[in-house]
């Protein structure tokens, strides 16, 4: 199978397990329902949810195309992904999903699914923290040092660019 097809399948397990599954699990054990008219509130989630959604979209192409590899962490990229939202951040593919998210809490006016967005992003920190940055060290090394200088966990941050080299002569 196809690097794009085998990234596809997976981030749909992913998508739809954790962005799609448990997240009407909660709103169903909440007992929350679509407000029965569309008002400031819903059509801010429903943007907010399509921006976040094409984030994770564009980071699982990128991710295929340049990486040569899926998000999954059985089948990483087998190069360092630095382009498309990767040049602005280290993580937008959970920020994507996260914004997805907070746009359906928002859409749903939900505090218990908005329980769920924040307890989504600190699985992601830890799982980030404790075992992708570790391996991607191990695995790219001095490029992947030298892009977390340059490149935001969480936030996007001004590139910082070495200094130009200096000649020979002096």
């Amino acid at each position: 199978m196809g690097v794009l097809a085998r990234a596809i399948t997976y981030a749909s397990f992913f998508v739809g397990f954790l962005l799609v599954f448990l997240p009407a699990r909660v709103l169903e054990w909440s007992g929350i329902r679509p407000a029965p008219a569309m008002a400031l509130p819903q059509i801010a989630g429903i943007a907010l949810g399509c921006a976040g959604a094409l984030v994770a979209l564009s980071c699982i192409l990128t991710f295929a195309l340049v990486g040569k590899g899926t998000p999954a962490p059985f089948d990483p990229p087998r190069r360092l992904v630095t382009a498309g939202p990767y040049r602005y951040l280290r993580n937008p593919m959970y920020m994507g999903a996260g914004l997805a998210l907070l746009g359906a809490a928002l859409y749903y006016g939900s505090v218990a699914l908005l329980a769920y967005v924040a307890l989504f992003m600190l699985v992601a920190h830890v799982f980030v923290m404790w075992y992708e940055e570790p391996t991607l060290r191990r695995l790219f090394g001095p490029a992947y040092e030298s892009y977390c200088l340059q490149t935001g966990r969480w936030w996007p941050r001004k590139v910082r660019r070495p200094p130009p080299a200096q000649s020979g002569s002096a």
